[in-house]
């Protein structure tokens, strides 16, 4: 992975060279309604307050965790022990970027969505509070209780929680979901399991599908990872917001267009 300096680095490039996050010049009438009626919603729904409330609770919660690590995530709290609090600061996305979550789900109506990596299950809940049903796969078991407690503290009903390795069970789980319309990718930061999950997602992609990547410049490998998505036959639309890359599948997308946004 990159150091700190080195992220830093790449952001202001990022920061620099992306178009400006309200849409001036911006020429894809997709990409210009998804900055202003998306990026740019300025609503704040109730249950984002009761989603934060529960992250501050879990930022003093220190409880420890026996934590089985099963793939490249954490840049910080390494070893089995690990306390919930620091998972919560550390592993845990913030909310900027759960919010948005919400909204790509809400905007778009999503119905069936696959997240890989649940963590305590903020973003999950902020999914699940915008989508009508979300299959989410956690691979550390001692985490996945906590969140799935926290999933019946807010009353997400709609939320299916499963745990084991993702090699092993997103198969599985994608033929209970029949096909997907948004996922969100975040667990696993290498490039050959991301391009694996890329092409079992677009095995099972619905009509409009969005597919959400975290951490796309996070070190040289998912940055390649990225670029080989970017440049596979079947995607014509990316969008980089620097933390996260959108693949976004439309019938009238006929010729490849990648925008760097800020956000």
């Amino acid at each position: 992975m990159y150091s700190r300096l080195q992220i830093a680095r790449k952001y202001i490039r990022y920061y620099l060279t992306a178009k400006n996050g309200r849409g001036h010049g911006v020429h894809s009438p997709f990409v210009y309604d998804f900055i202003r009626n998306v990026l740019n919603d300025r609503r704040r729904p109730a249950v984002w307050d009761r989603i934060e409330l529960l992250r501050a609770q879990l930022l003093k919660d220190e409880t420890w965790l026996e934590v089985e690590d099963m793939g490249a995530g954490s840049s910080v709290a390494k070893g089995r022990q690990r306390q919930v609090r620091e998972i919560a600061r550390h592993a845990a996305k913030p909310a900027k970027l759960g919010q948005l979550l919400f909204r790509i789900a809400r905007y778009y109506q999503r119905e069936r969505v696959v997240e890989l990596g649940t963590s305590l299950g903020l973003s999950t809940a902020y999914l699940g509070s915008g989508a009508a049903s979300v299959w989410t796969i956690e691979g550390a078991s001692a985490i996945a209780a906590v969140a799935a407690r926290n999933f019946q503290d807010l009353g997400l009903g709609g939320v299916e929680l499963v745990v084991g390795n993702f090699d092993e069970l997103l198969d599985g789980v994608l033929d209970r979901a029949g096909s997907v319309d948004l996922a969100f990718i975040d667990g696993n930061h290498r490039l050959e399991p991301t391009l694996r999950y890329f092409h079992a997602l677009m095995e099972r992609c619905a009509p409009g599908a969005i597919l959400i990547f975290d951490d796309i410049h996070w070190s040289e490998e998912m940055e390649e990872a990225w670029g080989k998505i970017q440049r596979d036959p079947r995607v014509y639309m990316t969008i980089d917001l620097f933390f996260i890359g959108l693949v976004v599948f439309r019938e009238e997308f006929k010729v490849k267009q990648h925008f760097s946004i800020r956000f």
